[in-house]
């Protein structure tokens, strides 16, 4: 600490002397003091507008960088989500959509996307007219999925407790779907049986909300990682969870 003072002093110092030696010769050229002392009044009056300029300069500068630190760690968290709930979940709730193959043919995301490509397959997931049916024959699945969400549920807890995601609205609202579905289920009876037909269209349009929600962020996400981190991208487009056939093995 006192290395440091030392070495600020110094250059202050060194500063204020060139300083002086400018004026200095100022006045043996010029023989002018009058004009030296307007212009150091006027230069200290310009002295205001400019910090405030460079206060709204740096300003911005550092509110730019704690968000765009903010960013990374929130999609550290968002890809840690889709590694531990996420992507299951998207192929748990495809057994529930009667045109899940309509919006999987339109997100074989591969290597050669661009950016337009992504935001092409983000606004058809936005417009998507999702079809989601649960009856008896679904009930071996939904009960799958209660098992599932009911196993995450404190790691999702985990989630919501990080503040860094609060400034992320639809991951948010995201969570909030995917924790009402897993309430939902929860107060039902494990075996989900009996459950009459107006109670099995209420599940369905959790399920949906909680779908269309998730093929947002995740489509958002894998944009993320194509665009900052192409190896983590790499993977993630080979274990699409849209791609019946996907596969971490390269070929």
């Amino acid at each position: 600490m006192k290395k440091i003072l030392t070495w600020r002093l110094m250059i202050t110092l060194v500063l204020l002397a060139c300083s002086a030696a400018v004026y200095a010769v100022h006045y043996f050229l010029f023989r002018d003091f009058r004009g030296i002392f307007f212009n150091l009044i006027s230069d200290f009056a310009f002295l205001f507008i400019y910090a405030l300029i460079i206060l709204l300069v740096v300003e911005r500068l550092l509110a730019q960088r704690e968000k765009l630190a903010m960013m990374k760690k929130m999609n550290m968290v968002i890809g840690t989500f889709f590694s531990e709930v996420g992507l299951e979940l998207l192929r748990k709730f495809s057994a529930f959509a009667d045109n899940a193959s309509g919006l999987a043919g339109d997100l074989q995301i591969t290597s050669h996307w661009g950016k337009k490509d992504f935001q092409r397959a983000l606004a058809l997931a936005r417009t998507f007219s999702y079809s989601v049916r649960i009856d008896a024959s679904g009930l071996p699945d939904l009960r799958d999925l209660r098992r599932f969400l009911l196993e995450k549920r404190s790691f999702l807890l985990r989630l919501l407790e990080n503040p860094n995601l609060l400034e992320h609205e639809g991951f948010t609202d995201l969570l909030w779907a995917v924790f009402h579905l897993t309430d939902e289920l929860a107060y039902r009876i494990e075996s989900l049986e009996g459950l009459p037909a107006g109670d099995l269209l209420h599940l369905a349009a959790d399920l949906k909300r909680a779908y269309s929600q998730l093929t947002k962020e995740w489509i958002a996400y894998m944009g993320h990682l194509k665009e900052s981190y192409p190896f983590l991208f790499s993977l993630a487009a080979r274990i699409n969870p849209f791609n019946p056939k996907a596969s971490a093995v390269v070929e």
